[in-house]
């Protein structure tokens, strides 16, 4: 008997050849895809089961995979506007050096991470000051959270040490390095921000837990001339001359790279988190998402935080992927609807080393599914649900979102967890965030 049994419904499973399942049944045992084929095979018997969900016209998905995100600094949503990276950069710090500390980054986990939950995303790759806390809110919300230990050169938030960092990033990796839900990383924020000295010792404390190591690269053409000014390398030949890429890899932005630094994430089997969104907002540039692909890059898609894009909206990322190098390279032909929706999938599961686990339906993975309600008038009529998806749908289309077979979100709503009471703490931060920066 199945725990659960979801029937009726189309199913797109990201598996390898990328079936698409018409009036499908998946059937959850043990928070895992124990059954997954078409309604057809069992019309008339069907498997018995604790609870029994019928479908009629919504799409079910693998829970998307956000890879480049600063939930906490949800806390700062729309603080700061029209400013380059750099200058937006110096007013972001004095915000957060006035208002982090471990208790009110665990509020702003909290309203970044929900927010995340309810656009349907089940698994969050997450920078920020203080990832135990981070940690804490994504276990209490039920998701699954790729974070770490944070490096910077400079006092940041808390006013910790390099020495400090370093216990800290340790720590993180030690305390979950067998969790089912927490994904350690490393995280340094950048080489323009991080000297060689430390960014390699923060690689070898990743190397040594076998852990993710993340880190903002070229972003700006601002960050490839000062990286170059100051080392005579470009930032990928940077990193790679550090010794830090490798499958573990995972080099957010890349807005600004030659063919050579391509050529090395290619060779290096580094990982890229392709951020359109606050790229654009930033002035920072378009990345050029097509040589990517077909230098068979792995591309995965982030929101980065709601400080510089203002929502952590992976429908309206997956948009933009789709859409920007079409309008920039007048080419309608290139990066596709699939080729997108396995950026926010499949290729972040892979990049995280866990795509044998999360990242398409399959039987023997966890069941993080996303039931998507096709009944709003923009997904009327609807003729290819990939393409709807894609193109059409947007994060209030989540109806249903489960993670491990437990459900985290029913009909729009957070279960479980009270977010209203988060929310009103949020609100009393308003006047002493926007005092910081007087």
């Amino acid at each position: 008997m199945y725990d659960l049994l979801l029937s009726g419904g189309t199913i797109i499973t990201c598996n390898n050849s990328f079936d698409i399942i018409e009036d499908g049944i998946i059937g959850i045992k043990d928070n895992k895809i124990s059954l997954i084929e078409s309604k057809k095979e069992n019309i008339n018997n069907l498997p018995e089961s604790k609870e029994y969900i019928e479908l009629d016209n919504e799409i079910i998905i693998p829970g998307l995979i956000n890879a480049h995100c600063h939930a906490a600094d949800s806390l700062f949503r729309g603080l700061v506007e029209n400013l380059s990276l750099e200058d937006w950069l110096q007013e972001v710090w004095k915000a957060e050096k006035a208002i982090l500390n471990p208790e009110t980054t665990l509020l702003g986990s909290y309203l970044g991470l929900a927010e995340n939950l309810l656009a349907g995303v089940t698994t969050v790759v997450d920078m920020f000051w203080y990832p135990f806390e981070t940690a804490n809110a994504s276990l209490d919300l039920g998701l699954r959270l790729c974070t770490g230990g944070i490096f910077i050169d400079f006092p940041g938030v808390g006013g910790r040490t390099h020495e400090q960092y370093l216990v800290e990033a340790s720590d993180f990796c030690s305390k979950f390095n067998n969790s089912e839900f927490i994904i350690p990383a490393v995280m340094p924020h950048g080489s323009y921000t991080v000297g060689p000295e430390h960014l390699q010792e923060a690689k070898k404390i990743a190397s040594d837990f076998k852990a993710i190591f993340s880190i903002h690269a070229a972003e700006t053409i601002f960050e490839q001339k000062d990286i170059k000014s100051r080392y005579g390398n470009t930032v990928i030949r940077h990193l790679d001359k550090l010794g830090l890429l490798d499958e573990k890899a995972l080099l957010a932005h890349c807005v600004h790279l030659d063919n050579g630094e391509m050529d090395i994430i290619k060779a290096t089997n580094s990982v890229i988190a392709h951020n359109p969104l606050s790229n654009l907002k930033l002035g920072s540039g378009i990345a050029p998402t097509l040589d990517f692909l077909e230098k068979e890059i792995n591309v995965t898609l982030g929101t980065d935080g709601a400080i510089s894009g203002n929502d952590l909206d992976m429908w309206l990322t997956m948009r933009l992927a789709a859409t920007l190098p079409k309008g920039k390279l007048m080419k309608p032909d290139i990066v596709t609807a699939k080729d997108v929706f396995q950026m926010a999938t499949i290729n972040g599961a892979k990049a995280l080393g866990k795509s044998s686990e999360i990242g398409s339906l399959e039987i023997g993975k966890q069941a993080d599914m996303v039931i998507i309600s096709t009944n709003s008038l923009h997904a009327v009529p609807l003729f290819d649900p990939l393409t709807h998806l894609v193109y059409s749908c947007s994060k209030s289309d989540v109806k249903h979102v489960y993670i491990a077979g437990k459900q985290c979100v029913k009909d729009g709503s957070i279960i479980n967890f009270d977010i209203e009471n988060i929310i009103k703490e949020v609100r009393k931060l308003k006047m002493p965030t926007l005092n910081s920066l007087l």
